[in-house]
Formats: structure tokens, C-alpha cells, sequence
């Protein structure tokens, strides 16, 4: 079941990407040409954790815009399911569908997991931030959903 991906590090070109947001836009990689990108990769639509750490974007959304920085949320999870998330907890930015986890598969993200005694296959959690040359310029590999949001501003902010 073991799937041999490389996670994507610091100074990598983000890959490109043609998929679907929540409201069925094709959304691709261009469109963020010379912005500050962030791409958050989270297992599961309104599930505990996923949900702490979509209200942090939504949250500090105000500062976020005030930079210019895009906010991607990534999940295999499908457009309806993501419109009804985003619905629910008013979240103002866009949420990508990933079905079958090709963009999750290149950022090296899609890999196995463990639950409550089962190994099952399924999105890490992490979040990249990418600079405007389209390169990764920091890695998030433990993720705090309660306050992600802000840890992300705080690395921006020393750049």
C-alpha cells in the first residue's frame, strides 16, 4: 500500500495544477503567477481538526488579504462537499477538490496513515508557502490547527 513520493522542500517549483474549486471553477496554478500562495493540505471536510484550522484562515483572513497572500485549501474531498464547508463556516477563501489526489500525490503529501488500528491511505496534513517565482519558500510539517493561521503570518513576516 506504501505509495514512494518525495515531499516537496524549500526552493522546489510548486507543481502545476488544473482542478476544481467549490463552486466548479477551474482553478490552476497560473492564476497565482506573482502572488504569495499559501497550500494547506488537510484530510477531511468538517471533521475536528480540519475545521480548527479552516476558521484560523478564515479568522485572519483580514490580514491575510491586507499582504495579498492567496489561501488554497486542499482535500480529496468533492466540490459539493467543499461548498457545503465553506457554506457552513463562512470561509472566504478558495477550497480546491482533489479527488484523486493527483496535486496531493505531487506535493508529496498522499501517503498511509493509521487510525484507531487501521492503515489506510489518505492527505498528511502540511502547508506550504510559496513565493511569487512560484518556488516553495517554507515547509509546514507539524501543523497547529488551533493557531495555523498565525504561525503562518509570523513566518511571513520574517521574510
Amino acid at each position: 500500500m506504501q505509495i514512494d513520493v518525495m515531499t516537496l522542500s524549500i526552493g522546489d517549483l510548486a507543481p502545476d495544477f488544473t482542478l476544481l474549486d467549490s463552486d466548479g471553477n477551474t482553478v490552476t496554478w497560473a492564476q497565482f503567477q506573482e502572488k504569495t500562495v499559501v497550500v494547506y493540505f488537510y484530510p477531511r471536510d468538517n471533521t475536528p481538526g480540519c475545521t480548527k484550522e479552516a476558521c484560523s484562515f478564515r479568522d485572519a483572513w483580514s490580514e491575510l488579504q491586507t499582504r495579498g497572500i492567496v489561501v488554497l485549501g486542499v482535500s480529496t474531498d468533492s466540490q459539493k462537499s467543499h461548498l457545503k464547508f465553506r457554506d457552513k463556516f463562512k470561509l472566504p477563501f478558495t477550497l480546491i477538490s482533489d479527488p484523486d489526489h493527483s496535486l496531493a500525490e505531487s506535493y508529496g503529501v498522499w501517503g498511509e496513515k493509521k487510525f484507531m488500528g487501521k492503515t489506510f491511505m489518505g492527505i498528511n496534513r502540511k502547508t506550504f508557502i510559496v513565493n511569487p517565482e512560484g518556488q516553495i519558500e517554507y515547509v509546514f510539517d507539524k501543523v497547529n490547527t488551533d493557531t495555523h493561521a498565525l504561525d503562518v503570518l509570523k513566518v511571513l513576516q520574517l521574510q
